[in-house]
């Protein structure tokens, strides 16, 4: 019966020393390092070495449509192609007219715009959904380099033109030689906006050639949405002297928005009392015409073109009514049929716009990628971001040799096509044949079409981004920092200038990850009872603790910006700051010092007295010391520090990790790493953090740990061995 005891418990004892060995994992060898010309030789090889079979997949990759069209199921696909695409193609009409007003441009260039930009997408295009096309933020800002160059260029002003007899008058020619005395104000206008679509093209194809796709992460949906909304509002502003028949030019410059409504109210007593009436009926119609389009989507096959109705009721209203010459109303003028000869970009405006197509670029790629991704994802496919640069750049590049001007893909009418039965870019194409019948024969119709009644169905369709500003305070709800990154670039871009509302939200976006680094907190862990599991002991109840041992958490990575901020968290939850500890022990040695050296003098009387006095000195020294060292709560003999939460560590990351093991093993606290990643592993072992020797057995060197049992059990078996001692 005791042989049977013996041997359970030696079972007992030899599963309980199973369970204290520490988890070891051998690291698997690093590779032997490549010679560089080994390195380019393959890369050669990769990007430069030319076979059919990899010839093919290169082809098909470009030109997507011929990878998708032999599969292409035609009974059940192409109905709900063709339908999506006629309603996409018939909202187009209007809306490429009325976008062409934001780019400062005639009527006919928006027409043109979307009708080029739908047949390039579907041949380059990887998402099966989106409609590319006019988007009125890049109008936007497309009109407003228009504007600004036109001024440079010495064109008398909208407002002056109108007032004018002559509409071609040139007040300076000698500033636009290369322009030529046949080019009035249109024509260079639409150069202007040509020009500056191919640079952002070029732009955003040679992001796609150096595979920089991936920057569409760095623009987060809470900055697209924020800019999205604060150009909405710009928008809106500029569409009001349309709305009131005010012939104002439209402000250059930051605080544009300001100015605009200041030249509004100016001018207010010059209303066009028919333009006024016109968009007051037009938006009664629009408005609750395209609320009942919204509530029974449900029900509806497709939505009624509400706002192609409008036009042609309008049009006609304005034709038999003459309000152009009784009335003094704007209207789209004269509208070409067929298409005009191609003509080259005026390479000698490229310097003055470059900036400006690049920020344009950036945010027609943004959008289009983040649409893209959104549907592929809710219909369970993949779209490829360099392939869309790819898309979206010849986009451009290609239709401003016809007098076109930057295009993107534009959320309203994507979810049109999306919601009609879309299944392929099929649709675009159908889109296309849509506008080219306009092109071809409709598009003098609208001659008479009053730019008022535009600038109502411009209003209308931003009611998407301007209820934005309902969602506040739940989205504070959710997230007050995307939410602050949100109102911060939506003020910026409404209030401030629009392009400087994206880089100010890149940067704001960019501080806000640095600033969680920043406030990130040194968490103290207790154990599960029942487990080893260690989690934060201010977050959950019935934890414990070790005595003599503290383990501690820190959530973020360590770097140059952070690694002061995590010492102080670091000796915050200790409560032992070993630099001032330091400090204190060194001035009470000299203190104590200094009282020995003049006790020393009268004790030279008394041997016995002196004796004494050197022992009452110990006690003292002794005394002082412990409770310099014991100001935490328990008396501390090892630290613990898991590693988990810590993404990297650069150089300045591990110089702060050597200083507090130094620091703390000067008072005899024992520190220690637990569950560091291979990444935190090799900066410890590149910075010298700790020794690595051949034939490494565990002993005191051994201050790496997979598991955090592992690391509190050897620092409880250090003390309970006294091999580590502490000074305090």
């Amino acid at each position: 019966m005791n042989h049977g005891d013996d041997c359970c418990t030696t079972a007992e004892d030899g599963a309980q020393s199973d369970q204290q060995q520490p988890l070891i994992l051998e690291r698997v060898e690093e590779e032997t390092a490549k010679s560089w010309q080994s390195v380019v030789s393959q890369c050669l090889n990769k990007h430069c070495l030319c076979t059919p079979k990899k010839a093919k997949s290169k082809l098909l990759g470009f030109v997507p449509i011929l990878k998708w069209l032999p599969r292409y199921q035609l009974r059940e696909w192409l109905l709900g192609d063709a339908m999506s695409g006629l309603i996409v193609g018939i909202l187009l009409v209007p809306q490429s007219i009325a976008y062409s007003l934001l780019a400062s441009q005639d009527p006919i260039y928006g027409l043109y715009t979307s009708f080029f930009s739908s047949i390039i997408y579907a041949l380059l295009g990887t998402s099966r959904h989106i409609s590319v096309g006019i988007f009125g933020v890049l109008c936007l800002l497309v009109g407003q380099v228009v504007d600004r160059e036109l001024a440079l260029a010495g064109y008398l002003t909208e407002s002056a033109i109108l007032n004018s007899n002559n509409s071609t008058v040139l007040l300076a020619g000698q500033g636009n030689g290369n322009v030529g005395v046949g080019c009035d104000r249109s024509c260079y206008a639409i150069t202007v906006g040509a020009t500056v679509t191919f640079t952002a093209g070029v732009y955003q194809v040679l992001m796609g050639i150096f595979q920089v796709g991936f920057v569409s992460v760095y623009l987060s949906d809470s900055l697209l949405s924020g800019f999205a909304t604060g150009a909405s509002l710009t928008i809106l502003t500029s569409q009001f002297k349309y709305l009131l028949g005010l012939k104002i030019p439209r402000p250059q410059g930051w605080f544009t928005l300001f100015k605009t409504w200041y030249s509004l109210l100016t001018n207010l007593s010059n209303t066009n009392i028919c333009d006024l009436v016109t968009s007051m009926v037009c938006l009664l119609i629009l408005i609750p015409t395209k609320e009942l389009n919204n509530r029974f989507k449900a029900k509806l096959k497709a939505p009624i073109p509400f706002e192609l109705f409008v036009v042609v009721i309008a049009t006609v209203a304005s034709h038999f009514g003459r309000f152009n010459s009784d009335y003094g109303s704007g209207v789209a003028g004269d509208i070409p049929t067929g298409f005009l000869p191609p003509q080259l970009p005026m390479w000698s405006l490229i310097p003055n716009i470059a900036v400006d197509a690049f920020s344009i670029a950036i945010v027609g790629f943004a959008i289009t990628v983040s649409l893209s991704e959104m549907f592929a994802k809710k219909h369970g496919y993949t779209v490829d971001a360099n392939q869309e640069l790819y898309a979206i750049g010849f986009c451009n590049i290609l239709p401003s040799f016809f007098r076109c001007f930057t295009t993107s893909a534009a959320l309203t009418k994507t979810l049109v096509k999306e919601s009609t039965g879309c299944q392929t870019q099929i649709s675009g194409l159908v889109s296309a044949l849509v506008l080219l019948l306009v092109l071809l024969v409709i598009a003098p119709l609208f001659y008479s079409l009053q730019k008022c009644v535009l600038a109502a169905i411009i209003l209308v369709n931003l009611r998407g981004a301007l209820r934005k500003f309902t969602d506040i305070p739940s989205m504070w709800r959710v997230n007050r920092v995307d939410t602050s990154i949100w109102l911060i670039t939506m003020a910026t871009s409404a209030l401030v200038n629009t392009e400087l509302g994206l880089l100010v939200g890149v940067l704001v976006s960019a501080l806000c990850v640095l600033g969680r680094t920043q406030r990130a907190q040194v968490l103290e862990l207790g154990r599960a009872t029942t487990r080893e599991h260690y989690e934060d002991l201010s977050s959950y109840r019935g934890l414990r603790t070790h005595p003599g041992v503290a383990v501690f958490r820190y959530e973020a990575p360590i770097y140059y910006a952070n690694q002061s901020l995590f010492k102080k968290s670091l000796y915050r939850c200790v409560g032992l700051d070993p630099v001032k500890e330091k400090t204190r022990l060194m001035k009470f040695k000299r203190k104590n010092k200094q009282q020995g050296e003049v006790a020393r003098v009268p004790n030279m009387k008394s041997g016995g007295t002196e004796g004494a006095g050197k022992e009452d000195g110990f006690e003292a020294g002794a005394t002082v010391t412990s409770v310099l060292c014991n100001k935490s709560s328990r008396s501390l003999r090892s630290l613990v520090i898991d590693c988990s939460a810590i993404l990297f560590l650069d150089t300045a990351g591990v110089n702060a990790l050597k200083e507090v093991l130094k620091d703390y093993e000067e008072l005899g606290i024992k520190v220690v790493l637990a569950r560091c990643n291979i990444s935190v592993l090799d900066a410890l072992e590149r910075g010298g953090y700790y020794p690595i020797k051949k034939g490494w057995d565990g002993g005191e060197n051994k201050i790496m740990f997979f598991t955090i049992a592992d690391a509190v059990h050897y620092v409880q078996s250090l003390s309970a061995n006294g091999d580590y001692d502490s000074k305090c």
